[in-house]
């Protein structure tokens, strides 16, 4: 069975458009913020991907109605319409009328067309983002967006690529202090109160990001949730291809070896898959490589996205392994690694470092020499679970 797409940022690409097949996104974004015609070119080819993928996409423009960002708006619309051979013409939406009227507006556009875009005046006494959340509350978006230059958060100079609802009332309470921009502390609350509200994710990141942050693994922005949902399972044969182009990944960022598709199987075979949601794509996964002759384990690939470490995934992957070597009955766990994340992961569970005599002797059959020296072995006696 052939499961490794001959290019990986296309995969990458498909598998988000097959998420977001059938689903509504709405986006929230400032005229003056796509003026430049790099930062619209990324927009438009995203939201013309979205929409030839059956995507319902609604945008929301905040304007001043001066003459670039009018021509910013205008140009969007001509290039999407070019594009997709006509789209509605932009609706101003009235500050002054109810939530109701303005979801009415949408979804008339939306019962014969992909696209909705709705433009609010930057003047209102309501801001535009506390319009695009409400929106997206009342009709219950699967996702939203919100557009910015500045991208996503950082804390201490560190790009904040999650952040679920424990992190988000965290960085409120600094926001609340006064102890980030007024902007900043706007976006958390909108993020905040539309997952409460029922979207079931929100993306924040820079208009020239935003292909990146939608159709990639890696992201290039703030990805909010309410909470992890972090579920680590077997992997089924469904899951093999997503689970593939994940060890690709790592294998390109140099944290995982390079291995052939045979060994690669052998992972997908014995591997788990961390999930944060039911419908969320993996974020990291490990297998757990039986040595039967020893009654013995191998935690193996163990991966997690760059964008998700620190968030407990390698830890519930690792906890995972160890649940099911003791359900096993098996004697021992061990691990090889050269990261140092792996390394003080491994330890946190209670990992030895060994030398490599102190574990198969067939582990290190066929296992190339020069890797040999700079893998550190880590062990860990394991007691069976008694019932």
């Amino acid at each position: 069975m052939k499961t490794t797409p001959p290019d990986l940022s296309t995969a990458e690409r498909d598998f988000y458009l097959k998420e977001f097949r059938g689903k509504s996104l709405l986006f929230a974004l400032r005229a003056k913020d796509i003026t430049a015609p790099r930062d619209r070119d990324v927009v438009r080819e995203v939201l013309r991907a979205l929409i030839l993928n059956e995507t319902r996409v609604i945008l929301l423009v905040e304007t001043n109605e001066s003459t670039p960002e009018r021509r910013a708006v205008e140009g969007l619309h001509t290039q999407l319409s070019h594009a997709l051979n006509g789209i509605p013409a932009p609706v101003p939406l009235l500050p002054e009328s109810d939530e109701d009227r303005r979801c009415l507006s949408i979804l008339e556009t939306l019962r014969t067309a992909p696209v909705f875009i709705g433009l609010w005046p930057a003047q209102a006494r309501r801001p535009a983002l506390q319009n695009a959340r409400q929106l997206a509350n009342r009709l219950t978006v699967y996702k939203l967006v919100i557009l910015d230059p500045q991208g996503g958060l950082t804390a201490s100079g560190a790009p904040l690529s999650f952040l679920n609802g424990s992190h988000l009332e965290e960085l409120q309470a600094h926001g609340a202090r006064g102890e980030m921009p007024h902007e900043r502390h706007r976006q958390l609350e909108t993020a905040r109160l539309a997952l409460e509200g029922g979207v079931a994710s929100v993306s924040l990141c820079a208009p020239a990001s935003l292909a990146k942050e939608l159709f990639t693994y890696e992201g290039c922005g703030t990805f909010f949730t309410l909470t992890d949902y972090c579920q680590a399972e077997r992997l089924a044969l469904d899951d093999f291809p997503e689970a593939e182009r994940l060890i690709q990944r790592g294998e390109q960022e140099g944290a995982l070896k390079k291995r052939t598709p045979s060994e690669i199987s052998q992972l997908l075979l014995h591997g788990y898959g961390a999930r944060l949601g039911t419908e969320r794509d993996l974020v990291g996964l490990c297998a757990l490589l039986p040595y039967v002759a020893d009654n013995a384990g191998e935690i193996a690939g163990l991966y997690t996205l760059r964008r998700f470490h620190g968030e407990g995934i390698g830890s519930r992957l690792v906890g995972k392994a160890i649940t099911e070597g003791q359900a096993r009955g098996l004697a021992y766990l061990f691990a090889c690694t050269n990261q140092e994340g792996a390394r003080r992961l491994f330890e946190r569970f209670d990992f030895h470092q060994v030398t490599s005599d102190a574990v198969p002797a067939t582990k290190w059959h066929a296992y190339a020499s020069e890797r040999k020296r700079t893998v550190s072995v880590y062990k860990r006696e394991l007691a069976a679970i008694t019932t």
